[in-house]
């Protein structure tokens, strides 16, 4: 390879520490009503952060292992979007999540952990009296402690901004709900309002970082079936529907900053209102803080999809492989008339996942400029890998550039898109192919603050070490 289509030299023993895997949470209300149409929860000037923890943390597992899991999960999902989007059926419940937020519940406060999904809204968790409930590792919340739960109505708005509800069978006018997922996991209870606290380090609700918010919006699960969920007590929606945590907010800016995957020893966060916009200016003002191997930082416009109103959309119109400017239609990425298609960025997906003619161009044009042997063993469970040679410590790796709407290019780092691995003999493109819809995933996050600004709808990528955050 020349060195004009070369930029990342990818150190394999470092690169050990870098790559996880993480996967899927979508659950997408049927409505295309806005993130204002709820009435707003607005303590002043609303903010806190929260510490995330990758559900695989503290496991014994190689970097390919948690990668495999990852890809495994994520099949679910995979196969549910691309089923959904052939049979033009709405909404999108595609799966399960990989990363963890904990927060407390009630009055008084009783501390759980909860999937963060930026690709879904209903907040939920499991309750007593529960029918069926999956194990978890808290105590299960019961209403009954509470002097703050109050179930809800079904002529409230929350209820009529969900996707699938009933009226309570017990003639009391309480709202139920029914949500499926992707992986054939469920849950279904009523919607209530309740007291939850957020930012809490010490994990209990009463430390001195909390900030407690009441009547909160959330479906109380007592019938939940399927292992997607087990890691947690249950869900905490961000997405762009009216029901998730930031539209109830009423926050202007979110963002979360991942750490490299494989990492247990550096902290992920996650940034709400205040906070989002406090870290957004310190990181754009402070050099120090920016990736040694990323470049500038961009805005992209978001775009909106009536049909699923959940997801985050970007306008990618391009790709880029070593400086070679790949031969795919602009229109691959766009949305169709029916609402298929497009991209999307979501927070639970591991590997970006690029429609299917677009990865075929990119799997070529890899193949071309690389220079070393296919693997075909099929083993780590990605597309495309090369062999190493025996006793490689070093190996450059064409660079790869997204192109969006109003020239805004995400150059990417070495280490958020080739996964290596000198002992294996390996070296990995984090991506695959997928029908129809395409999605951006977390490997091509990893130190970067991506930043949901909710009032502009845009979304910025600044390259960080979110450890240092």
């Amino acid at each position: 390879m020349g060195s004009a289509s070369l930029r990342n030299s990818l150190l394999l023993s470092t690169l050990v520490v870098v790559v996880l895997a993480l996967v899927a949470s979508f659950s997408v209300p049927a409505l295309a009503t806005s993130r204002q149409a709820l009435r707003r929860i607005e303590p002043e000037h609303t903010g806190f952060k929260v510490v995330l923890k990758h559900i695989d943390s503290g496991k014994n597992l190689t970097k390919f292992e948690r990668l495999q899991r990852g890809i495994a999960r994520g099949q679910h999902r995979l196969q549910k979007l691309s089923k959904t989007e052939m049979e033009a059926e709405s909404p999108i419940h595609a799966g399960n999540g990989e990363f963890l937020m904990q927060l407390a519940i009630g009055t008084p406060a009783e501390g759980f952990s909860a999937i963060m999904d930026t690709g879904s809204d209903l907040i939920w968790t499991q309750c007593e009296p529960c029918s069926q409930c999956f194990d978890q590792p808290t105590p299960i919340f019961n209403p009954r402690n509470s002097s703050t739960f109050a179930t809800l109505p079904c002529s409230s708005q929350t209820c009529r901004a969900l996707p699938s509800t009933t009226c309570s069978v017990r003639g009391d006018g309480s709202c139920e709900y029914f949500y499926s997922y992707g992986d054939y996991s469920s849950t279904q209870g009523v919607m209530a309002t309740e007291t939850f606290t957020f930012g809490d380090s010490s994990g209990d609700g009463h430390g001195q970082d909390a900030i407690s918010i009441s009547k909160v919006a959330f479906g109380c699960g007592k019938d939940n079936e399927g292992g997607g969920f087990s890691q947690g007590a249950g869900l905490v929606g961000l997405g762009r529907g009216p029901l998730s945590l930031v539209s109830q907010l009423g926050v202007p800016e979110f963002s979360y900053c991942l750490t490299s995957i494989d990492d247990d020893s550096k902290i992920s966060r996650l940034f709400i209102g205040r906070q989002a916009i406090n870290i957004t200016t310190t990181t754009t003002t402070a050099p120090a803080a920016a990736s040694p191997t990323a470049t500038t930082s961009i805005t992209i416009p978001l775009i909106q999809n009536p049909s699923q109103p959940s997801f985050y959309y970007l306008p990618l119109q391009g790709i880029s492989v070593g400086g070679t400017r790949l031969p795919i239609n602009p229109s691959t990425f766009s949305l169709g008339d029916d609402g298929s298609g497009g991209l999307i960025i979501d927070s639970g997906t591991t590997i970006t996942n690029l429609e299917e003619s677009a990865f075929e161009s990119v799997r070529r044009e890899f193949i071309s400029q690389t220079k070393l042997p296919v693997d075909s063993s099929g083993w780590s469970g990605l597309d495309l890998c090369f062999t190493l040679p025996s006793g490689t410590t070093q190996f450059e790796v064409p660079r790869l550039v997204l192109h969006f709407e109003g020239g805004s290019d995400l150059d990417l780092p070495g280490n958020n898109y080739m996964i290596g691995d000198s002992t294996l003999g390996l070296i990995c493109l984090a991506m695959g192919a997928s029908t129809g819809i395409s999605i951006l995933g977390n490997v091509q996050q990893q130190n970067m603050l991506v930043v949901h600004d909710l009032e502009k709808e845009t979304l910025s990528f600044i390259p960080t070490q979110c450890d240092q955050l």
